[in-house]
């Protein structure tokens, strides 16, 4: 007999549970390749080092969008700094310590500027732009590391905004703040012609942070592969199931077939098997066959 597990209606869902595992499967290697990926809002080249430096506009264009693939890069730029409209964006130096980046636009073209952070001061001396050192006047050519815009969740938000706060270093926010049309990210300057004289004074400089190293998980892609190993799993499970119950089943109805027996047979069926050697023909037989009618057959015998 042909097994109940290879009929038509099982062969489809045999289909169905294979192509449920697969995409299982599939998924949780997504996934699972996905967690060792590094997160696509930061930054993970390495640091480039100032003599590589290229012009801003070899790497990047006003208004134009930047990617965070970009960020590190060593660039040159050549303008004048509007010290009239410096502002201090909230920023945590690499102790975690509160401060302030200065930043302050360089003008590169009558209508374009660049972003550039001076240095990093704590917060205790940021209380008022007019107790920091102003940048130098006339045209200078900075080099620096190209970044980013800030976004909500990398600074922090101060207790009190001192005058010129700018809620971070963004074209978003900064737009409204100065006259000009900017590049899309800053420059971390790290170096200066002419040198600063003064200016820099009492400012710190923290060059961007080199990006992490090796594999860094992601445990939220982590437990999403968990998961989808858990439902392929579960999916092997009820399949077995299925097939286990459904050979139990038809076991169950052969079994009960077997034992059922013709209508005569069992209690209540009308009468004992007959003896070995008896005779089954015959006016005996008959009459076995039809008790009602042994008074006549005895009369007329």
């Amino acid at each position: 007999m042909r097994s109940v597990l290879v009929t038509p209606r099982w062969i489809g869902l045999h289909l169905l549970a294979v192509l449920a595992v697969a995409v299982c499967l599939g998924m949780g290697y997504w996934q699972f390749v996905r967690a060792q990926e590094p997160e696509r809002d930061r930054v993970t080249n390495p640091v480039e080092e100032l003599a590589a430096a290229r012009p801003i506009g070899e790497v990047l264009q006003p208004g134009a969008y930047m990617p965070e693939a970009e960020g590190n890069q060593a660039v040159t730029a050549t303008g004048v700094y509007d010290a009239d409209a410096r502002l201090l964006a909230p920023a945590l130096s690499p102790e975690g310590d509160r401060g302030y980046y200065v930043i302050v636009p360089l003008v590169t073209a009558d209508d374009t500027a660049l972003t550039v952070s001076l240095g990093w001061v704590p917060e205790a001396r940021a209380d008022s732009l007019d107790r920091l050192p102003a940048p130098p006047e006339g045209e200078v050519t900075v080099t620096g590391w190209l970044m980013p815009p800030d976004k909500a969740e990398d600074g922090y938000v101060p207790m009190e905004t001192p005058d010129g706060y700018a809620a971070r270093i963004a074209p978003s926010v900064l737009v409204n703040e100065w006259p000009y049309r900017l590049y899309e990210g800053y420059v971390i300057r790290g170096a200066q012609d002419p040198a600063d004289t003064g200016g820099g004074a009492g400012l710190r400089e923290i060059p961007p942070p080199e990006p992490p190293q090796g594999v860094v998980w992601n445990w939220r892609n982590v437990s999403y592969a968990a998961q989808w190993a858990v439902f392929g799993g579960a999916v092997v499970v009820f399949w077995i199931s299925l097939m286990r119950r459904e050979v139990q089943d038809r076991r169950e109805r052969a079994a009960g077939a077997g034992d059922g027996g013709g209508p005569g047979d069992g209690p209540g069926g009308g009468g004992a098997p007959p003896r070995p050697g008896a005779d089954t023909t015959g006016p005996a037989a008959e009459a076995a066959e039809a008790p009602g009618d042994q008074v006549s057959v005895a009369r007329t015998s």
